[in-house]
């Protein structure tokens, strides 16, 4: 028998067709069936979130219909919100279930190596909730007016509390704790059941966002609408955020630079002892430490149309999810062992992302911290949007993340040792010694907890 042949009657090139889950845009409204069975009309400023994760996409449609109500189609000369409201975080609370138990496909989408919940595809979808949130906050409800442009400026902590799994439903609900002039900061908790356990949700997951408004004419800031919490809880949770907001002020200012410098020579000389042995005797080099340059990988990208938000600009929570892929991969090639993730100790939104960006990841492990039961990697995620004919390299990101290795992996090797990362130059000490005081700072000060 010829295996080459084939069959009577057969056909060898059958073609598949391909059909668009979406009516286009440009469509007669008649021409589009509704239903279970025919297409669904989506807005042309929507379809970005056709690539994104389901629960992204439900949240920029909802943000879209509060623009629709409240804002719908403002004339070009259409005046700035005159008058600031004041509004109770209540006003902006939301929530959003995840029914993982009862929906195969979303649990599909979800589901990781461990069975548990994939932390990129969370970090997203925290974002676009945040950013619904201070839509919400920040809606005068007058439509002669024209809206913000609200931009996520940097992410303060994202902490998992305990492995978030992803067969039991889920719940993630956010508010606005705190107002500056032109910024709020969204808490947002993640909750989830104890397998087996009829007690109630307990909190998986913290997050806290910092968003600026613009003003969408001009670009500059904008005022935003004034918080009034009520309850015990929020009072607290606005104090916290005004100490943070304080101390940001004061990093930015240079206020504790002097403190710092007075004793930063001893440290700098111990972390860099070790390695100018590396660099010029490495025979002798001590074999539980290694390089910082030696922990580096990297990746790069074309931003494409796909990834970017309502507003035309590529997704922060699209930039997240990569960095942290990148900062998990940095983890697990130099422990050896499956990281597990604890925290995002911070992120930095400098500049915007736009769609044809050459953008570069770079990662590396900053420093390790020694713990039998526990130990900490810290990594260093720097986006740069590189323009190679401008022969230009900018900053757009920066990403600090913390892991350990999962249980279970470091069970199985014996006498498993966390390397000691040392620095090769100055610039490197200097760095690591600004990271350290960074985190230790937020820790006496109980932040992030």
């Amino acid at each position: 028998m010829d295996l080459n042949s084939s069959p009577p009657n057969s056909n060898s090139n059958t073609a598949i067709p391909v059909v668009s889950t979406f009516s286009s845009p440009f469509e007669n409204p008649a021409s589009v069936q509704d239903g279970p069975n025919g297409s669904t009309r989506k807005p042309i400023s929507l379809w970005p979130g056709m690539y994104q994760s389901p629960v992204t996409n439900a949240l920029w449609e909802a943000r879209s219909k509060i623009f629709e109500r409240f804002f719908l189609d403002p004339p070009k000369d259409a005046p700035p919100q005159s008058e600031l409201l004041n509004k109770t975080p209540a006003q902006s609370r939301t929530t959003i279930l995840y029914n993982f138990s009862s929906d195969y496909i979303l649990r599909e989408q979800y589901r990781d190596p461990w069975n548990e919940v994939r932390i990129g595809k969370l970090l997203e979808d925290l974002d676009a909730l945040a950013g619904t949130i201070s839509v919400k906050h920040c809606s005068d409800d007058d439509c002669t007016t024209r809206p913000l442009l609200l931009v996520t400026a940097s992410v303060d902590k994202i902490v998992l509390k305990k492995p978030i799994s992803v067969d039991i439903d889920l719940n993630i609900v956010g508010a606005v704790i705190w107002v500056g002039r032109s910024s709020i900061e969204i808490q947002l908790e993640v909750t989830q059941s104890s397998k087996g356990s009829d007690n109630s949700d307990s909190v998986a997951l913290s997050a806290n966002f910092i968003f600026v408004a613009r003003d969408s004419k001009t670009g500059k800031a904008a005022p935003v609408n004034r918080i009034s919490p009520e309850t015990e809880r929020e009072k607290l949770l606005f104090e916290e955020a005004e100490a943070r907001n304080n101390l940001r002020k004061r990093k930015r200012g240079g206020g504790d630079k002097r403190e710092f410098e007075n004793g930063e020579v001893n440290r700098l000389e111990t972390l860099l002892a070790e390695g100018r042995i590396f660099c010029d005797m490495p025979a002798l080099a001590d074999r539980d430490s290694i390089l910082l340059r030696d922990t580096r990988l990297e990746n790069s990208l074309i931003c494409q149309p796909q990834q970017r938000n309502i507003h035309g600009r590529i997704f922060g929570g699209f930039l997240m999810h990569r960095a942290f892929e990148l900062a998990f991969s940095t983890a697990y090639a130099f422990a050896g062992l499956v990281p597990y993730f604890l925290e995002v100790d911070h992120v930095d939104f400098l500049r915007p992302v736009d769609v044809g960006d050459f953008l570069r990841f770079k990662s590396c492990v900053l420093y390790t911290e020694v713990n039998p039961d526990q130990p900490l990697i810290n990594i260093e995620v720097v986006a740069h949007v590189t323009r190679p004919e401008l022969r230009s390299s900018e900053v757009s990101n920066t990403f600090y993340f913390t892991f350990t290795v999962r249980p279970e992996a470091k069970a199985k090797k014996n006498g498993f040792r966390i390397l000691n990362v040392v620095p090769a130059t100055e610039e490197e000490a200097r760095h690591i010694v600004d990271r350290m005081d960074s985190q230790a700072l937020l820790s006496t000060r109980g932040f992030g907890k």
